[in-house]
């Protein structure tokens, strides 16, 4: 079983500085809690037991906020010294991958994923590196739409072609050692200098979802989030609750 993750959370958050200030984007407050906060339940709920934080901008925020754990998760750093993209983010940050196989996610979207199903999903074939989620959405064109053949990625369009599709939803399973056999630059966007242009060789499988889902890189997204992250976060730990009780014969579940 997969229980390590790394969350991309150096990003700027340029587009809602008016809105919250001087911080990471990953630590803008949702209903009063850092947005990491939620992300970080939310692992922890689905099984993960330690978490790299690929930080930057303002990471000491981070590092002060959340130490070296929080809840049940062990939690470790992996710094930037200078904006390296997402593709060198995590370049760096794989290196302290314990085990073979993580689940990587962005730092600022919420993605009500099943990742014990995805990985299920992903043991199925044996012959795969990455797996990505993908969610349907009604309107592709802020964000690319995946052409999908087969359970297997072939492209994603380009940003700007609306009408619904299935998007690239931020979150993967990839094998830690997926870089190794290519030279690449030490600052790279995993998405466009990575994996859209290995496209044909990498073969990523698909793994569609139709879960709640919200990027809170702009102000409008970031205010439907007061709401909806908190909601989310309620009803997923009532539902762990449920099924504690019955494991257990009425013992029940705390978070935290």
């Amino acid at each position: 079983m997969v229980t390590e993750a790394i969350i991309l959370a150096g990003g700027l958050g340029t587009r809602l500085r008016g809105v919250v200030g001087d911080v990471p984007k990953p630590m803008a407050s949702i209903a009063g809690q850092p947005f990491l906060t939620y992300l970080l339940r939310f692992l922890e709920f689905n099984g993960m037991r330690r978490v790299l934080l690929a930080v930057g901008y303002q990471q000491h925020v981070v590092r002060r906020f959340f130490g070296a754990q929080y809840g049940n998760l062990e939690i470790c750093y992996s710094v930037e010294e200078e904006p390296l993209g997402t593709g060198g983010a995590l370049l760096q940050a794989l290196e302290q991958v314990q085990d073979s196989w993580v689940f990587v996610l962005n730092g600022d979207t919420f993605l009500r994923l099943d990742y014990p199903d995805m990985e299920r999903a992903f043991r199925r074939q044996n012959d795969a590196q990455l797996m990505v989620a993908l969610r349907r959405v009604s309107d592709a064109g802020r964000y690319g739409a995946a052409l999908v053949t087969g359970g297997r990625i072939q492209a994603f369009q380009t940003e700007g072609t609306p009408g619904p599709g299935l998007i690239n939803a931020g979150t993967y399973l990839l094998c830690r050692n997926i870089f190794d056999r290519y030279r690449l630059p030490r600052k790279f966007s995993f998405e466009r200098e990575f994996l859209q242009e290995r496209i044909a060789e990498l073969r990523p499988m698909a793994y569609e979802c139709d879960v709640p889902f919200i990027d809170i890189g702009v102000p409008e997204a970031f205010e439907q989030a007061q709401a909806l992250v908190p909601q989310w976060t309620r009803e997923l730990a009532s539902s762990v609750a449920r099924n504690e009780q019955v494991r257990e014969g009425g013992h029940g579940f705390q978070c935290h």
